[in-house]
């Protein structure tokens, strides 16, 4: 307490009194002194009660370099308690003395302890330094001859002596450091000695009393317990042999098991052996049978009956499925052997299970349905259905086709395509199937396709069938007996279906696999499902997967079925272009109708047989086409523009196509005037109307009777003769929109031929766009090779004629007008068919062509107008001659002089002419330019004559009288009176005033 700092030491001096009453010190010196002053730790240092002067500074550096702080002296004022005193503190010292005893005793025996290694330490030093290190290796051998060599150098008698000591030495310091060892560690050798004597006496002690113990516990067990214990070993042996004999009844039924399993498969019991393996496979997948070597086969076992099973399932479900329909194909074979006329309109076609072989075939689908469900191979057999089912309907049609054709016969084909077909079959054989079928007729042909067709459908509508029982199975058992089956087939199902897809170890033995473990994961598929996948979820997909499957076997069907039917029409795809649009049809209308109820019985579209159909309509329409643009070239080429009288079926196709209601009730009062009491009459309905009937009826006629046009052709002249002899009452004209129209030969094939492309268009409603443009290039040809022939007199040298009349440029103009009156009707008609995308082109196409025939026909006016000029010119040449003879004195003839004559002859010529022949608007308006050329250039011609004598001005006012009395007579629109008033009649007024008012 009354220490003072100390500049030597850095810290405060503690008296003897305070070292020794110093209760809280906790380290020694001694642990201090193991390690350097500077590297001593702060805690041990002031803890420890015997730190002096001597340890110097333990923070302070030796260095001189660093000046010793002076400390100021200490101020002289007493310090706060310096009155207390040591008793004071005795309390204190009382309650601590004990734990400060405790701690001495342990500081005292450390420090010796610390001591004693530090003697050791140092006699182990000394020890090695006095002896050689060799000595003391590990490896030290004597016997070692290099380690003798080192220690016996044996150079002279005299060092081996000196050796020989030293060894004694060595030894005598080793034995003198070792009693130094021993004696050091005596006591705790003794003590130790001491307590292992008392552990003895006391493990003695313990063992004569686990004796008495022992034979006490002998006592208590043959008096109290022995029974007792013996009962429970009789307990535990009877407890065995009960384990043991349920062992062996468990191995007695599962050898029984497998028995059974053997029989049953054998008699084709599939549910039976199912519910068998699943028994089984539950066994295996527990712990009963873990162990049993006799039952080491068993998996192997079960996995060859499930695929027995399987088989028999997959057989049974083939012969149900796809057997059933093989003794159609023998009826519709045998059918068509004796009839080989069926009806077009589709009866016959229908093929369908009654109801009663329905329910009979779910009854009878039903079990293996249910038995392909619980192994998940339904899937798998429905793939292998699908294979079979098309390679069954390939094989049925083509034997129905090689079975028919031996009945049809092969009847050769038309002159028109032998040709053709020679050249096709010059690489393939005269004697192969495909030149078989091409050697057909059209009509046998027809005959062929409603046989396959009646062949495809029975077939069809049993997979059909199939596929509607499999869905009733699957999704509408409602209320039945087996729904529950089903519901337990499906969730196994679906649980070996996901079991074999994760483990995806074979693919092929998915079946198997998930077999083996759907026993053991049923229950676990109806509580927490696989993977996070809910039970339904699984149920619901392996569904969803059996009904694709199951459509697809029937749409894989139905698209076999196409492609046999699409290659047989390919194989006749040379002739069929060459076919009459009515034995195309036939063949058209036959493929629709297969397309649309395969389709309708596989529930998707087909491409390949529509691409077929498509293309070879296309090639028809072209090949139909060029025909006509070629017919219509020679026809034109051979025309020689002469009337014709028109024949009732070219006015009942005009009247069928392009009339209305009220037109053909109008046409019916003008055609009772114009047809003679003995030609056919239209058959007409109750309002005066024609029948659709007899619609139709011309309208085939007018398909049938193609070869009437080369008649018409041979008797053009004659009708022109006879025409010209009957005169005009007799004319037999075509009639539209209430006009009409005088026709020649090409006119009435033109029309004929549109009929035919209507036709076409109506029965082939998907190339309406390809018919329009063929119907716009032949009339672009007519009119075309028309204007050539008549407007550039190409007739004249094509087809014999000596100059282009009149009369002929009015029956073009009539022709041409007809024409042009019927595009707009032939446009609506054709077009109703167009889609819309494509109508905008189209009708620009048809309007262009109208306007080429509007242009036509006013430059076959504008024509005949010229021909009025040029002769009225040429007359009008002659004209000063004639007024040089008026001059003369001995001409007194006071009557029109031959130019008026002529002149006017020629004029009322070609009125009567054009009357006869051309509407009365169009004649007015030709003649309205005749008179117009007629006023302006006999007034000017006129005008410019000499006249000198009174009589030659008497005659040319008889002659321009006579003039004006002709233009009075034309027809025209004017509304001058009097009519046709013009520059003539102003001359006559200006140059003969007096004697008009005479």
């Amino acid at each position: 307490m009354d220490s003072q700092p100390s500049r030597s030491s850095g810290r405060f001096e503690s008296s003897p009194s305070t070292i020794n009453n110093t209760p809280f010190l906790t380290k020694s010196i001694s642990d201090a002194s193991s390690s350097s002053p500077h590297s001593q730790s702060l805690a041990s240092i002031l803890n420890n009660p015997h730190a002096g002067k001597s340890d110097g500074f333990w923070w302070w550096s030796t260095s001189s370099s660093i000046p010793t702080p002076d400390f100021l002296p200490l101020s002289t004022l007493p310090k706060p308690g310096s009155e207390t005193r040591v008793p004071d503190f005795q309390s204190y010292l009382s309650s601590i003395s004990d734990a400060f005893a405790r701690f001495h005793d342990i500081q005292q025996h450390a420090r010796f302890e610390s001591l004693e290694d530090q003697d050791d330490q140092n006699a182990l030093v000394a020890c090695l330094k006095e002896v050689p290190a060799l000595y003391f290796k590990e490896d030290f051998e004597l016997e070692d001859g290099a380690t003798f060599k080192a220690a016996c150098p044996f150079r002279t008698t005299a060092e081996n002596l000196v050796t020989q000591e030293k060894l004694s030495q060595y030894l005598d310091v080793v034995e003198l450091h070792l009693v130094r060892e021993i004696s050091l560690r005596s006591n705790s050798f003794f003590d130790a000695q001491g307590q292992l004597e008392d552990l003895n006496s006391k493990i003695v002690v313990g063992c004569d009393r686990i004796r008495e113990l022992k034979e006490t516990m002998k006592l208590l067990d043959d008096n109290l317990v022995g029974s007792a214990r013996k009962v429970q070993e009789l307990n535990v042996q009877r407890s065995e042999l009960i384990s043991h004999q349920d062992k062996l009844n468990l191995i007695l039924y599962v050898n029984q098991a497998l028995s059974t399993l053997k029989l049953l498969v054998a008699s084709a019991d599939c549910a039976g052996a199912l519910d068998v393996i699943d028994d089984l496979q539950h066994l295996l997948d527990g712990d009963e049978l873990a162990g049993l070597h006799c039952f080491r086969h068993v998996r192997d076992q079960l996995a060859t009956s499930i695929d027995s099973i399987n088989s028999i399932l997959s057989a049974e479900f083939m012969r149900i499925s796809i057997h059933g329909a093989g003794n159609v194909d023998a009826l519709s074979t045998s059918k068509f052997k004796v009839q080989t006329t069926i009806s077009m309109n589709g009866e016959g076609h229908e093929v369908k299970l009654d109801e009663e072989d329905t329910y009979n075939l779910r009854d009878r689908l039903l079990p293996f349905v249910i038995g392909l469900l619980r192994t998940a191979k339904l899937p798998a057999v429905l793939r292998i259905y699908r294979d079979t089912l098309t390679a069954d309907m390939k094989t049925a049609i083509k034997m129905a086709v090689e079975e028919l054709l031996r009945v049809l016969g092969a009847q050769p084909v038309d002159s028109d395509f032998v040709a053709g077909e020679r050249a096709v079959d010059a690489d393939g054989g005269s004697s192969s199937l495909a030149s078989r079928l091409r050697s057909l007729s059209p009509e046998c042909f027809v005959h062929l396709l409603k046989a396959v067709f009646l062949i495809v459908q029975a077939h069809l509508a049993q997979a059909s069938e199939v596929k509607r029982a499999i869905e009733w199975i699957l999704c509408h058992l409602d209320g039945h007996y087996a729904a529950d089956s089903v519901a337990a087939a499906i969730a196994l199902g679906a649980v070996a279906s996901e079991t074999a897809h994760e483990t995806a170890d074979q693919v092929n033995s998915s079946l198997q696999l998930s077999v083996q473990r759907n026993s053991a994961k049923v229950s676990s598929a109806h509580g927490n499902g696989i993977d996070g996948i809910t039970p339904s979820t699984l149920s619901r997909n392996f569904r969803a997967d059996v009904l694709r499957e199951n459509a697809e076997a029937l749409f894989a069907a139905c698209d076999t079925a196409h492609g046999r039917w699409a290659k047989i029409l390919g194989v006749r795809s040379p002739i069929h272009p060459r076919l009459r649009l009515q034995e195309f049809l036939n063949v058209y209308n036959i493929t629709q109708e297969f397309i649309t109820a395969t389709e309708k019985i596989g529930g998707r579209l087909s491409y390949s047989i529509r691409g077929t159909l498509q293309s070879q309509a296309k090639a028809f329409i072209d090949f139909q086409h060029e025909s006509r643009m070629a017919k219509m070239r020679a026809i034109l080429d051979q025309e020689n523009w002469a009337e014709i009288d028109v024949p009732d079926e070219f006015q009942a196709i005009v009247t069928s196509l392009f009339c209305s209601e009220s037109e053909i009730r109008e046409l019916a009062d003008e055609l009772s005037a114009h047809i003679a009491p003995s030609s056919p009459k239209m058959v007409l309905g109750s309002d005066g109307s024609p029948t659709a009937e007899a619609r139709l009826q011309k309208i085939s006629q007018n398909a049938e009777h193609t070869d009437s046009i080369p008649r018409l052709e041979s008797t053009a002249q004659s009708n022109e003769t006879n025409s010209r002899e009957r005169g005009k009452s007799s004319t037999r004209l075509l009639f539209f929109g209430g006009v009409g129209y005088h026709m020649v030969n090409c006119g009435l094939i033109l029309v004929k031929m549109l009929s035919e492309c209507i036709e076409m268009n109506n029965r082939l409603p998907g190339l309406s766009s390809e018919v329009v443009h063929r119907v716009v290039e032949i009339l672009k040809l007519f009119n075309t090779r028309t204007c050539q022939l008549v407007l550039g007199a190409g007739a004249m040298q094509v087809s014999g004629l000596k100059s282009i009349t009149s009369k002929h440029l009015a029956l073009a103009s009539q022709v041409i007008s007809f024409t042009y009156t019927i595009i707009p009707e032939l446009k609506r008609i054709l077009l109703l068919r167009v889609p819309e995308t494509r109508k905008g082109l189209l009708i620009l196409e048809v309007d262009r062509v109208a306007q080429d025939y509007k242009v036509h026909r006013d430059e076959i006016h504008s024509k005949l107008v010229q021909i009025m000029r040029e002769r009225l010119l040429v007359h009008l040449r002659g004209l000063p001659q004639i007024v040089e003879s008026w001059n003369r004195p001995e001409n007194t003839d006071t009557q029109p002089s031959q130019f008026a004559r002529s002149i006017t002859k020629e004029v009322g010529l070609l009125q009567r002419v054009l009357s006869r022949t051309l509407h009365e608007l169009d004649v007015q308006a030709i003649f309205r330019q005749v008179v117009i050329i007629f006023h302006s250039q006999i007034s000017e011609a006129f005008s410019h004559l000499d006249i000198s004598s009174p009589h030659a001005k008497k005659r040319m006012y008889c002659d321009v009288q006579h003039i004006l009395a002709c233009i009075r007579s034309l027809p025209s629109d004017s509304k001058s009176n009097p009519p046709n008033w013009g520059q003539l009649d102003e001359f006559v007024a200006k140059n003969f005033g007096e004697e008009v008012g005479q």
